[in-house]
């Protein structure tokens, strides 16, 4: 059988999903930190678009795709989803495993159905220059292919612990003309604070986020850009799930459950949301959908339901959201994509009502469940996306220990190439697992001076 659905460019979907219309009661509002009120479009204006402001407090079920956006999109849009036989025949389970993969897209992940949507509000809107930030690295890559196209400049504050870890998404940043910083950087105030008070700090994304926007409210041409959290990134990413919902028609199929990995909320939200509007309506009330988040950075599972800054310094507006804490900084490891302090407000407002569950697994389960996909089905994922490989397994598994065949569908939000240095550590420290001469053993070591057993 044949193990790929594709769409034809003509089957793209020319709308985006808003999910806001559908929840079960009205999204909590962003608040101005000095007013405690319920930010306006004015509050907004000085870093964003007022079409992506639109976007963002829209009640508008569906928006509708610019056609240039479009033209963009179909460079690697419609993205195929593939039936995992491999992965099954390996579980031994009677679960139909189904992916999307967002790894074809330009940038190897999700991240570009966001970045090309922002960046063309943005031309529309005289802006000249983008500033933003990165962690993983993924977020970056897609804004400065998306920049270079529509021809903005664009400053980049790279979380430091990864700009070192993965310095080939900064080399593939500054292919497309990006400018590309380590934070905390000497660039801003608020980096230069940070860097006083601790000159070796590994840097995280809310302080990276602080740096951009302080930038950004300095130049009336220059605006802020993000990959994830806010209401409008969530709903350029829908396209992710409207295709999905397509191609599993086409083999009759719907699905049980839905999971995606979770760190500011944008790759779960793109597969999950179109789905999710089905168990909102009553339709599909028995629908289960799965956030996977990192143990070292558990905001859904162990945060707060509170309003708290979208970043370290301060400067956003007050978000309703579950949180670690927005002073919080992860730990020194890879997977930076999903080390954010706080989660998308629609994703949390829908763990909150209990309409999606969440969970979350240490770095080498991950890494156990990426090596296990790779050898099955032949592509490395993301450490991100790995989160969600490990979760759509464990489903799989309890479907063989319950002889139920239930359908499963989870996005593989980007290719892990470009993270092979997180690779070689999770090898570094499973040596024993190769059956490999001490000799060569002991030679891998000095080799890897960093890595310790």
């Amino acid at each position: 059988m044949d193990n790929k659905i594709y769409l034809s460019a003509k089957e793209m979907p020319k709308q985006y999903y808003n999910i806001l219309p559908d929840l079960p009661s009205p999204l909590a509002m962003p608040l101005n930190p000095a007013t405690q009120e319920p930010i306006s479009p004015d509050d907004l204006s000085a870093i964003f678009p007022m079409e992506l402001i639109e976007q963002e407090m829209s009640q508008e079920r569906f928006i509708d795709i610019p056609e240039e956006v479009r033209e963009i999109y179909s460079i690697s849009r419609p993205t195929p989803v593939f039936r995992a036989f491999n992965l099954e025949k390996f579980l031994d389970t009677p679960a139909k495993i189904y992916y999307k993969y967002e790894g074809v897209n330009p940038a190897g992940s999700h991240k570009t159905n966001t970045a090309i949507a922002q960046a063309y509000y943005n031309k529309r809107a005289g802006i000249k220059r983008l500033v933003t930030e990165t962690g993983a690295g993924q977020w970056g890559s897609a804004l400065s292919i998306a920049a270079q196209h529509f021809g903005l400049e664009l400053q980049i504050f790279m979380v430091k612990v990864s700009y070192y870890q993965k310095p080939y998404r900064k080399t593939m940043m500054m292919l497309h003309g990006a400018k590309v910083d380590p934070s905390p950087s000497p660039l801003t105030n608020s980096g230069r604070q940070i860097l006083e008070q601790d000159p070796d700090s590994p840097g995280s994304l809310g302080i990276a986020i602080s740096e951009a926007i302080e930038l950004a409210v300095q130049d009336d041409k220059t605006n802020y850009s993000l990959g994830s959290v806010l209401n409008h990134v969530m709903t350029h990413q829908s396209v992710i799930g409207e295709e999905a919902r397509l191609q599993l028609e086409k083999v009759g199929e719907y699905p049980d459950i839905v999971i995606a990995s979770a760190g500011g909320g944008s790759n779960f939200a793109g597969l999950s949301f179109p789905f999710l509007r089905d168990k909102l309506s009553g339709a599909k009330k028995d629908l289960q959908v799965i956030a996977v988040e990192p143990a070292s950075c558990p905001t859904l599972t162990k945060g707060k339901f509170t309003y708290d800054f979208g970043d370290t310094a301060g400067f956003t507006p007050l978000l309703k959201m579950f949180t670690l804490g927005h002073n919080f900084i992860p730990p020194k490891i890879h997977a930076g994509g999903l080390r954010y302090h706080g989660m998308a407000p629609t994703v949390s407002k829908l763990h909150e009502e209990g309409m999606i569950e969440a969970r979350s697994y240490h770095q080498l389960e991950v890494f156990d469940a990426a090596r296990d996909f790779i050898n099955a089905e032949g592509i490395l994922p993301a450490p991100e996306s790995a989160h969600a490989v490990k979760a759509a397994m464990d489903e799989a598994l309890k479907c063989k220990e319950t002889g139920e065949a239930k359908t499963i569908i989870f996005n593989l939000s980007g290719h892990g190439f470009l993270d092979l240095g997180a690779y070689e550590q999770y090898i570094a420290g499973n040596l024993e697992d190769y059956q490999l001469p001490e000799e060569t053993i002991l030679r891998y070591f000095a080799d890897l001076p960093q890595i310790k057993k």
